[in-house]
Order: C-alpha cells, then sequence, then structure tokens
C-alpha cells in the first residue's frame, strides 16, 4: 500500500469518523439529562438532510440549513412531549423500544413526504470535481466542512454547559435529577431541551454529510447503529471519548476496504458493538455506571 494510498484512507476514516462522533454527541446529550437512548438520533440525521435538500429550492443554502436545523429541533421537542415526558418511572426496554417505535415512525414519514428517491445537497464549497492535495492525496472541500462542524459543535458544547446558566442546569439534572428539582430546575424543560439539542446537532451533521453521501428517507438507520456503537465504545455520556471512538471506528472501516468487500464495512460497526459490550460495556473510557444499560 503506498503512502499517498494510505493517507486517502485515513482521511476518509476521519471524515466518517467525525459524522459518527456527531451522532454519537447526539446520543450522549440525550443519555446525560435523562439516561434514555434515544434510537431516533439517526432519523434526526435524515430529517434535517431532506428538509434542507427541500428548502434549498427556495433559499440560500445557509438559510436551508439553518431552516433545517431549526425544523428538525421542533421535531425533536415534539417528540419529547408527545412520547417521553408522560412516561412515570419508564424501564430502560421500554424506552428502546419507544425511541425505536418513534424512529420507524419519522422514517415512514420521510418516505411519503420525499419518496425513496437519492438526494443530496450542493458542496457547500466548490464542486464535486473540486479537490485539495494532502501530502499526495486528494480530499474534496466538503470533507473540511465535516471536520471543522464536528470540532465547533465538540468545543461550542463544552462551553455550553460549562459557561452558560442553561447549560450548567443540564448539568445538574444529568447529575442528580431529584436534587436539580429541588434547586427549583424545570427538569421537564432541561429533557425537552436535550432532545432539541440532539435533534439540532444531527441535522446539521446531515446537512455537512449530505453531499458526498447522498440522502434518502432510510439513511438514518446506518448512522444510528454507528453513532450508538461509538457512544458505548468510548463510554456512554463522554462526548469527548465520543470523538475519539468516532475517529477510531471510521478509521477502522476506512482501512478495511483494502483488506475485504466493501459489503461487509458496516459488519465491523456491529462486531465491535458486540465485543464492547461483552467485555467493557461501560466503553474505553466510561465508567460501570454506563452498565446498568444491561440489566434489562
Amino acid at each position: 500500500m503506498t503512502l499517498e494510498l494510505c493517507i486517502q484512507y485515513l482521511l476518509a476514516g476521519i471524515t466518517y469518523g467525525s459524522i459518527y462522533a456527531i451522532v454519537a454527541i447526539g446520543f450522549n446529550i440525550i443519555y446525560n439529562t435523562t439516561g434514555i437512548i434515544n434510537f431516533a438520533q439517526g432519523e434526526f440525521v435524515m430529517l434535517g438532510a431532506m428538509t434542507a435538500i427541500s428548502l434549498q429550492n427556495w433559499l440560500p443554502l445557509p438559510l436551508a440549513v439553518a431552516g433545517a436545523v431549526a425544523v428538525t429541533m421542533l421535531v425533536g421537542a415534539l417528540v419529547e412531549i408527545c412520547f417521553i415526558r408522560w412516561l412515570d418511572r419508564p424501564s430502560v426496554l421500554r424506552m428502546i423500544i419507544i425511541t425505536i417505535g418513534v424512529s420507524i415512525l419519522l422514517r415512514e414519514a420521510a418516505l411519503h413526504i420525499w419518496g425513496d428517491g437519492v438526494y443530496a445537497l450542493p458542496y457547500f464549497t466548490g464542486n464535486e470535481v473540486s479537490s485539495i492535495s494532502v501530502l499526495g492525496a486528494t480530499i474534496s472541500p466538503q470533507i473540511l466542512w465535516v471536520i471543522g462542524t464536528c470540532a465547533v459543535i465538540v468545543i461550542t458544547l463544552n462551553l455550553f454547559f460549562k459557561l452558560t446558566p442553561v447549560g450548567q442546569e443540564m448539568r445538574a439534572c444529568a447529575a442528580n435529577r431529584t436534587a436539580a428539582i429541588l434547586c427549583g430546575i424545570d427538569t421537564r424543560n432541561m429533557v425537552t431541551l436535550s432532545f432539541m439539542l440532539a435533534a439540532g446537532i444531527g441535522a446539521l451533521a446531515g446537512c455537512v454529510v449530505s453531499p458526498i453521501t447522498s440522502s434518502q428517507y432510510d439513511g438514518g438507520t446506518g448512522l444510528a447503529i454507528k453513532g450508538f456503537t461509538v457512544a458505548v465504545l468510548g463510554g456512554l455520556g463522554n462526548s469527548a471519548a465520543a470523538v475519539f471512538a468516532g475517529l477510531l471506528l471510521g478509521i477502522i472501516e476506512a482501512f478495511s476496504v483494502s483488506v475485504m468487500p466493501l459489503a461487509f464495512q458496516d459488519a465491523i460497526a456491529i462486531a465491535i458493538l458486540l465485543v464492547i459490550l461483552f467485555v467493557r460495556p461501560y466503553g474505553l473510557f466510561g465508567d460501570r455506571e454506563a452498565a446498568r444499560l444491561q440489566e434489562f
């Protein structure tokens, strides 16, 4: 394998790993606030991309992306209000079934609205034939948008949770929900906000990656599996670790193409997930508290 090819695989792995990390961060935001694993997170990614594709027929691309993020955040809030808020101390298994049902509902709604066609947003800068040379390897400028978006999301969320009153209230809700209630924090609104935030991040990820991978109504399922694998690999609730785990999975998948058929690429994530669940269910950087998900 030549140096140029290695760099090409590495950059491809970093790109897809960044996408997986963003999806995993969405999982972690909701898990930290509620203890819920939201398997509809992949559908938020799909919904953001498909909405932006529709809006860009009437709006400039930046406004279409912003509008898609806003619409998806509204859908995230409705999901929490309609399906989550009214439950009283639900079991983990019940919540998993509900979020899987919501993901199916969103996917079927997308099929009804957009059909089964494959769509894509235009490249944010340049076009599909534009390329940047890196040590002999060529990459699309859109890859830099993906990596940059991941970095901005991680930095912004870190500042949000540490420096803003709302972020600190969400952290308090995650640390001890009962104590947060006693301190006067409206935990129901914090839960709704966590769904909105996760949905908005997922939608932004879907918009940024759409020019590279294209989008269709059932595209969220695979991303949900990859995102959940990354969240578990890094340790549920640990968004910084999710970035490392996402890059690791992306690079493993990219280099696996050189030794096995592309059709087996998705199986790698499942295999890694099974190994982690058996050997270290609380993840590479997590603690044993996360392992309680297996108690159902």
